[in-house]
């Protein structure tokens, strides 16, 4: 895929307060006075187009406590064979498996789009967040159909569109409202179906043949071995580098990728825990570690802002826990997810997406004290904005004198964005993960592994030492 190819898919539809609040952010003074007006506006320009398409590879994280990568690669290299011969009758080239030169437990895929595929009469409406799933290589699965043509049944040929602003009616036969064409697809079950009313259909409900962004499905591939992640959230287990035999604090682990990559680093030796607030999501967390052999995870349910206790207790295996508890912590902060892809719409008001840094902050005063003095704390989003990121540096290091900022390795994204008042030095030690800087590295035969650093989704990763 060549990256100007990307005007052929709609940018991001956002509230008009979020696009201007986002257009003062990547049009600061100080970005201004760096880079110009023209090029400021330029690149706000790509980051809208970028965040609706998915990156250009996918990326997969290989269970290396349990295997080689080398061995790993091979199996999927067989199982994504399989795939192709059930799901498809052409002779295709098989999917090209590469390990990234940095990050010893990643894979990479390339995706291939957006392709030239032509629309049928058929038309069937998914909602958003299925449609981003279909983007990113899923089949249509039958709860995320909110319409189909009136007399579908199993076999038939659709072309799948997504709802953009979540304004279709469940069981509509037809809707003209904003959506967006992402593929065709065989339907695996009838209208009747799929609309049941006594029992919800589950399961796939259409099979996808013919996307307009093309990369396997790992759904039920290798689960043991293999962990969907975006590139960005395998860097912040490295920069954290926990240590075998150490105790990890997970503040916000949910669905627990990143709890489990830390068990992994450490060869499941030592004790991770694991909290969020939402019971099914601590189920996900222990479900995600039995699956992958991890022993060394606990997981609980509880409020990560009331984690730390001066109340003396008996030493008590889970929450609250008394300051100085955790050898290193990571708080992957809640946030207004808006580096998120493919992300073809949000809905969400300015007031929701400002809602985040006060509990982001009162996250990282939990995440301070409950850190030992020499511990590590790394502080990640998947946001793009300056009041979550780079802002909350600053606030941070002029609100605990404790904390300085350290190097990461591996460093692959960008360095900080201007606008915060940080130095240049403390900028560079930052790693902000900028999409719409992958429009400059046109150049189709760059490696797969270059593509993967620039082109992700929109990332921030800050590492402090306590001292």
């Amino acid at each position: 895929m060549h990256l100007g190819e990307m005007s052929v898919f709609p940018k991001i539809s956002l509230k008009p307060e979020v696009t201007g609040y986002l257009r003062n952010v990547f049009l600061n003074k100080e970005v201004l006075a760096a880079v110009g007006p023209q090029e400021a506006e330029s690149r706000f320009q790509k980051l809208l187009a970028c965040l609706s398409h998915p990156p250009s590879s996918t990326c997969v994280r290989a269970s290396t406590h349990l295997a080689p990568l080398e061995d790993i690669r091979l199996s999927l290299e067989e199982e994504l064979k399989k795939q192709q011969k059930c799901g498809s009758s052409a002779e295709e080239p098989s999917v090209q498996i590469a390990p990234h030169p940095r990050i010893t437990d990643v894979l990479l895929l390339p995706v291939d789009g957006p392709r030239a595929v032509e629309r049928l009469s058929s038309e069937l409406v998914v909602d958003a967040q299925c449609g981003s799933a279909v983007l990113r290589g899923a089949h249509v699965f039958a709860p995320g159909i909110v319409a189909s043509p009136k007399y579908m049944k199993a076999g038939d040929m659709v072309s799948v569109f997504s709802d953009l602003e979540g304004r279709c009616t469940r069981g509509a036969t037809r809707f003209q409202g904003n959506k967006v064409f992402v593929g065709n697809g065989v339907a695996e079950m009838d209208r009747s179906a799929i609309f049941a009313t006594e029992t919800p259909a589950r399961g796939v409900g259409v099979r996808m043949v013919d996307p307009l962004y093309k990369s396997p499905s790992f759904d039920g591939v290798l689960p043991s071995m293999v962990f969907l992640q975006n590139l960005p959230s395998v860097v912040v287990g490295h920069v954290l580098a926990p240590q075998p035999g150490e105790r990890i604090l997970d503040m916000c682990a949910a669905p627990g990728g990143k709890t489990c990559h830390i068990a992994a680093l450490m060869g499941d030796k030592g004790e991770v825990v694991a909290l969020d607030r939402i019971r099914n999501k601590i189920d996900r967390i222990r479900q995600n570690a039995q699956t992958l052999s991890l022993q060394s995870i606990k997981a609980f349910r509880f409020n990560s802002t009331q984690a730390v206790s001066d109340e003396p207790t008996q030493e008590a295996e889970g929450p609250p826990f008394p300051p100085e508890s955790f050898d290193r912590v990571l708080l992957d902060a809640p946030c207004s997810g808006l580096g998120q892809r493919p992300n073809m719409a949000s809905t969400w008001s300015l007031k929701e997406i400002c809602s985040y840094p006060p509990l982001q902050r009162k996250l990282f005063q939990a995440a301070v004290r409950l850190l030992k003095k020499g511990g590590v704390l790394v502080y990640s989003t998947c946001t793009v904005t300056l009041s979550e990121n780079e802002e909350q540096v600053a606030w941070a290091l002029s609100t605990f004198p404790c904390l300085s900022l350290q190097p990461q390795e591996p460093h692959i994204g960008s360095e900080g964005m201007l606008g915060a008042g940080l130095s240049p030095e403390q900028l560079r030690l930052l790693q902000r993960f900028s999409p719409e800087l992958s429009w400059e590295q046109t150049d189709t035969t760059a490696s797969l592994a270059r593509r993967a650093d620039t082109d992700t989704i929109g990332f921030f990763i800050a590492k402090f030492l306590k001292t």
